[in-house]
């Protein structure tokens, strides 16, 4: 008789739509803007961001137009623990826009971002999108090689946001 141990089953992951004003969704949403603020923040200035300046970019940067009909944010759980959202919004009646993709630290490396991406890309399809497009910051590294690995293609910039570095598009559909 072995003494064999049983293989762990990996988590299996859900997506499903969740209101952006729901303690889930506004707890994300403040995380994601902390990890790119603080990015950017260490990056170009030596330091984390304040609180006071999370707040701002909250508020600047509202994610109200991620509600039906035109918009949806979507949130991921892994097995019962809340892991990562994506945002996806109309721009206009054949263009989705892909908002606020972030999965949390614990969580990455186990295909949660796969999935946000084919749930969003599965969502602008729905609202009668043929396209999405986003757009991200060069130092956001993971986030370019996520989104060249699912299909995304560079394309010219689509607006003049100040911290919007390179831009991509991916035909709604396609993998």
């Amino acid at each position: 008789m072995t003494d064999a141990v049983a293989a762990p089953v990996p988590l299996p992951w859900a997506v499903s739509a969740e209101p952006v004003g729901s303690p889930v969704a506004r707890a994300l949403l403040r995380e994601y803007y902390t990890e790119v603020a603080d990015r950017y923040l260490v990056l170009h200035e030596g330091r984390r961001s304040t609180p006071e300046e999370i707040d701002e970019g909250v508020a600047e940067y509202p994610s109200t137009d991620l509600m039906p009909p035109n918009g949806v944010l979507l949130v991921a759980r892994h097995g019962d623990e809340v892991a990562g959202c994506v945002g996806a919004r109309l721009l206009d009646a054949r263009t989705a826009e892909l908002k606020q993709m972030f999965v949390r630290p614990a969580k990455r490396g186990l295909g949660g971002a796969g999935g946000l991406l084919r749930a969003a890309e599965s969502a602008a399809l729905r609202m009668g999108a043929e396209r999405i497009r986003l757009d991200t910051r060069l130092d956001l590294t993971e986030a370019v090689a996520l989104y060249r690995r699912h299909g995304f293609v560079e394309i010219d910039p689509y607006h003049d946001d100040v911290y919007a570095e390179i831009f991509f598009e991916k035909r709604v559909g396609e993998r």
